[in-house]
């Protein structure tokens, strides 16, 4: 809880950062890696170079002071849940909390000037530390439960045993450990991260990619679609390199699973919405299914260019044989050969309708895919009436959506 006395001027002060957020948290950025440049190979350079890293910082910071201050309507459990997530996957320990602090109050100072006087200061240091330590705290448990050190060593050796082209823009691996012990096993939507040291002495950068490939193997499976630039954002740095640069022998550095979303569930039928690389947490799941529930009804929606660009979609008459209370319905942009043999499926040219979508009653929802997309079948999903609990999504990067 906040106290009383920097509730009242955390209040006060709110439309002021909140006009001034990504000025605030541009700044923050600015100074912390000119005095620690070490942290430039955890954040996500993309996203530093599009803004979208400053803008998701300052809406998180301002939201939380909203929740602390009586004013905001998110529940925070589950989006502290998931930031604690991605920074477990990225090895985020206790003692960078306090770097981080420094930084983010001394860029308030700097943006709001004589405003902030040593009051308001007090008072969103105590904002910082509040969100600070349940995220310490949740991390922590996280850790435990993964085997990690206390310093935070997430990283394995994981070899490529096989490197499989699923389309010319999608690329899966294979991957056992490199040192031969045991495989940890995941729930599906779960994912890992991936640390690569790029060329050119442009540092480590880690990106996280869902797990693929069934639970219990003898090997995890990541599916990885190479980014291209658009709209003067960069060509993607890790998915690049993975696909230029890495193949059969070679070693990554993989973090245990992380991610709060379950693709599965806990029974009933299920209904998993995919976009494009989306498929990936949809895949590990029918796998799962496959072998532990192969009798629960289940329907996969997912949507693409074309079928040519439907990455893995050769496996699913094999998963329907397995999963005979499947079923299946694409959209593409293209549905020109859309036709697959042996699979049973509506195929449907254009955007995702989610009035077409087929719906169970009680079914449970996973959604994984581009945030606008995720948005738009969400808003549709509850506009007919299923209730936001049973709506799981997974979102990559910066972005959240809100109830």
């Amino acid at each position: 809880m906040l106290s009383e006395s920097s509730a009242a001027v955390v209040a006060a002060t709110l439309p002021a950062v909140q006009a001034h957020g990504e000025a605030i948290t541009g700044r923050f950025y600015q100074r912390m890696f000119d005095a620690h440049p070490e942290l430039l190979d955890i954040f996500n350079r993309g996203n530093q170079a599009t803004g979208q890293q400053k803008a998701a910082l300052a809406g998180a910071v301002v939201a939380y002071a909203e929740h602390l201050t009586g004013g905001g309507t998110v529940p925070w459990g589950p989006i502290l849940d998931r930031i604690a997530h991605k920074h477990a996957s990225l090895g985020i320990t206790a003692a960078q909390y306090p770097i981080v602090g420094r930084h983010l109050l001394a860029a308030v100072g700097e943006v709001l000037g004589d405003a902030v006087t040593p009051e308001v200061a007090a008072a969103w240091d105590e904002v910082y530390w509040l969100l600070a330590c349940e995220l310490i705290a949740r991390e922590a448990r996280l850790y435990t439960v993964a085997g990690v050190a206390e310093d935070g060593s997430v990283w394995r050796d994981w070899r490529v045993v096989e490197k499989i082209w699923e389309t010319p823009e999608v690329v899966s691996f294979a991957l056992a450990p490199a040192d031969g012990g045991p495989v940890p096993t995941f729930t599906p939507g779960q994912y890992v991260s991936v640390a690569v040291d790029l060329d050119h002495g442009q540092g480590q950068q880690i990106r996280q990619y869902s797990l693929s490939g069934p639970p219990g193997a003898d090997r995890w499976r990541i599916t990885v679609k190479r980014v291209r630039g658009t709209d003067g954002a960069p060509d993607g740095m890790v998915s690049t390199y993975l696909h230029e640069q890495v193949d059969t022998g070679d070693t990554l550095r993989l973090s245990p699973p992380f991610g709060e979303v379950s693709a599965v569930g806990d029974g009933g039928p299920l209904l998993l919405v995919s976009a494009g690389i989306g498929l990936t947490p949809a895949m590990a799941a029918l796998a799962h299914l496959a072998t532990t529930e192969p009798e629960r009804p289940v329907a996969l929606v997912h949507a693409d260019r074309s079928a040519a660009a439907h990455a893995r979609r050769h496996e699913l008459p094999r998963l329907q044989e397995r999963l005979p209370n499947l079923s299946v319905r694409l959209w593409y942009e293209n549905a020109a050969d859309g036709e697959l043999a042996g699979l049973k499926a509506e195929i449907a040219a254009g955007l995702v309708d989610p009035e077409l979508i087929p719906l169970a009653p009680g079914a449970r929802v996973h959604l994984c895919g581009p945030v606008p997309f995720m948005a738009g079948v969400r808003s549709g999903l509850l506009r007919r009436g299923v209730p936001a609990e049973q709506i799981a999504y997974e979102v990559f990067g910066p972005g959240m959506l809100q109830n």
